[in-house]
């Protein structure tokens, strides 16, 4: 059953000296890769058009989907909401994810079907304007927001039956 007394002598340590679990989890953390995180949302409106931002920091391709950076402890979904308020004064409901990928070694990408609650109001400085745009006349969009919309198209249909 003892196979292992070292192990007892190391908890015993531990349980004297606490701060050392502490400081070997910092130095694990530390070790670790770290990651960024975006979100976006899919908006459609009643028409079907598809919502879409100028964004000023987007320089290779400035339309695309809103949204943002994930903060720290805070959830996509949440983030998304958040964004969307701050950029475009508009409330959505957060449906399901419909696109989530590494985008290069350490950022993830999660786009959200979402349905607005109200019209757009004033648009943030972070944006030059928006349009409701025709799908079938989509400007050139970053892969992962192309493949989002693919796959909110899908969903939205499967919903919508």
């Amino acid at each position: 059953m003892n196979d292992r007394p070292w192990m007892h002598r190391v908890a015993a340590a531990l349980r004297r000296m606490p701060w050392l679990v502490t400081l070997a989890y910092f130095m694990w953390r530390w070790r670790q890769a770290k990651f960024s995180a975006g979100v976006v949302g899919v908006i459609f409106d009643d028409e079907g058009r598809l919502l879409l931002v100028n964004h000023v920091f987007h320089p290779h391709n400035p339309w695309g989907l809103p949204g943002g950076w994930v903060g720290r402890s805070e959830t996509p979904d949440i983030t998304l909401a958040r964004e969307l308020m701050e950029e475009l004064e508009m409330q959505i409901d957060v449906g399901p994810l419909v696109a989530m990928e590494l985008t290069g070694s350490s950022h993830m990408d999660y786009a959200y079907l979402c349905t607005p609650k109200n019209r757009i109001g004033a648009v943030s400085r972070e944006l030059l304007g928006y349009k409701w745009q025709d799908i079938a006349e989509l400007p050139s969009l970053y892969d992962f927001h192309y493949r989002a919309v693919q796959q909110a198209l899908g969903t939205r249909q499967t919903v919508m039956e």
